[in-house]
């Protein structure tokens, strides 16, 4: 899959430098990213097979769980064009705040 918006990833760990799990959450980050790099998703279900517990919201977007589901990653998701956009990243608690479903990419004034 193509990731869009690493930046986002990036933003989010600059925002949480000094958090006590922040070296946790950065390697949790970067495997997640890696393997979503390499996926070859080729719909929902292929998504659920390699992450159980993610949740398809949409026929587009799936919130991953990041960390033990600490945190959650947002995503639409493009199968036909291998394509994943990432669209929010946040605590458990920042994301029980928001749609999943129609939230669009978050701004860096938006991750504040």
């Amino acid at each position: 899959m193509r990731v869009i918006a690493r930046s986002t990833l990036k933003r989010f760990l600059e925002r949480m430098e000094g958090h006590k799990d922040h070296r946790a959450l950065k390697a949790a980050l970067e495997s997640w990213f890696q393997e979503a790099r390499q996926a070859e998703w080729k719909n929902s279900a292929d998504v659920k097979a390699r992450y159980a517990h993610a949740s398809i919201v949409g026929a587009d977007r799936v919130v991953f769980n990041i960390k033990g589901n600490a945190y959650r990653l947002v995503a639409a998701v493009n199968y036909e064009r291998r394509t994943l956009f990432i669209k929010w990243l946040g605590t458990h608690r920042e994301y029980d705040k928001i749609d999943a479903r129609a939230i669009q990419h978050a701004s860096e004034t938006d991750q504040d």
